[in-house]
């Protein structure tokens, strides 16, 4: 992976990813490459607004469930959970 400038470093479940400075926790959960979280019925669910609308972005990030990845920039050692 090339260098970054104003990079940083965080975890989606448990791998480290490194992002630039500005990123969304939605844009490094699909750098990722991390399965999406699943609905209650078990189907798949990602970003679909991008704008913090409809929910069904939602991540844990350390210990804070229900957060909208897509509203949500990226910090230094960030921990973040699809499931």
């Amino acid at each position: 992976m090339p260098e970054l400038d104003g990079s940083m470093t965080l975890t989606v479940n448990g791998v480290p990813v490194k992002v630039a400075t500005g990123t969304t926790v939605a844009a490094a959960i699909v750098i990722a490459g991390a399965p999406a979280r699943k609905s209650v019925t078990g189907e798949p669910r990602g970003p679909l607004c991008g704008m913090g609308t409809c929910f069904e972005c939602r991540v844990t990030i350390k210990d804070a469930q229900h957060q909208r990845s897509c509203q949500i920039l990226c910090t230094e050692g960030m921990e973040v959970r699809t499931s």
